[in-house]
């Protein structure tokens, strides 16, 4: 059984960085596409970041030079590097983890960022 558990999240002032911390059990993160989404109050979710077991990265156009999605194999963890946050990354940002070859998709329970004045 994987299990996904998002962490770091919280009130950061616009231009501030946060860090968020996806803890995998179940399966070696080496092995698995990993992503963050997240979901903001009436709207839809949307991918933030990812990463597939090759390494592959992508980001959301509106992260893109701001956010780093990067792998710690020895903690099994995936991280989310949040820097100079805007308002509009206010959401709920949720952990994904999908095993190649459509072997099924997980997810965290999510970890709340909000960027206010």
């Amino acid at each position: 059984q994987v299990q996904l558990e998002e962490s770091g999240g919280g009130l950061v002032q616009p231009g501030g960085s946060l860090r968020l911390s996806c803890t995998v059990s179940g399966r070696f993160v080496t092995f698995t596409n990993m992503a963050w989404y997240r979901q903001a109050p009436g709207k839809q979710r949307e991918l933030v970041a990812s990463m597939t077991s090759g390494d592959r990265i992508n980001y959301a156009d509106s992260v893109k030079g701001r956010f780093t999605i990067f792998r710690d194999d020895a903690l099994n963890t995936v991280n989310l590097h949040m820097n100079n946050l805007q308002l509009e990354d206010t959401a709920v940002y949720l952990c994904n983890a999908g095993i190649p070859g459509g072997e099924g998709t997980y997810w965290g329970q999510g970890t709340q960022v909000t960027v206010s004045s």
